[in-house]
């Protein structure tokens, strides 16, 4: 089958397929030593409420939406960005009206700026609390 083919017959099997059952993105979750910590972070700098706490877990979210979760794990081990020595797994782009307002509140929540910042004209990188790097920029 030629690629061209291949690409129609995808968009006809993912268009004409109705029989599956839908799947919905509920939340992305963070593991860390402290959810209460990084749950009081995130949910200040986004302005998002807890929907669900334990000891263990917290939930951030607002009804109709994709929720964030961080979850306590004992041998959590800290990224080490841009340090390829402990990844970082994943991280957060969050879309921004200013990149230098947006970063000086993050940074008084508690996030931390590396040293290394790729395109700090286009987009800035920080480090949550638990040391997980995250993006803010103006290009989402």
């Amino acid at each position: 089958m030629s690629p061209e083919n291949a690409s129609n017959k995808i968009k006809e099997t993912n268009t004409t397929n109705t029989t599956t059952t839908a799947i919905r993105y509920g939340a992305v979750t963070f593991d860390c030593p402290d959810p209460a910590e990084l749950a009081r972070f995130y949910g200040d700098a986004l302005g998002l409420p807890v929907t669900y706490s334990s000891d263990d877990f917290v939930m951030l979210g607002q009804e109709g939406s994709a929720g964030l979760g961080f979850n306590r794990l004992a041998d959590y081990r800290r990224p080490t960005w841009p340090d390829p020595s402990q990844e970082k797994q994943a991280h957060l782009e969050l879309g921004v009206d200013d990149l230098d307002d947006t970063q000086a509140r993050l940074l008084a929540l508690g996030a931390v700026e590396p040293a290394v910042q790729p395109q700090p004209g286009r987009w800035r990188v920080l480090l949550d609390p638990a040391g997980h790097p995250f993006c803010i920029t103006t290009l989402v």
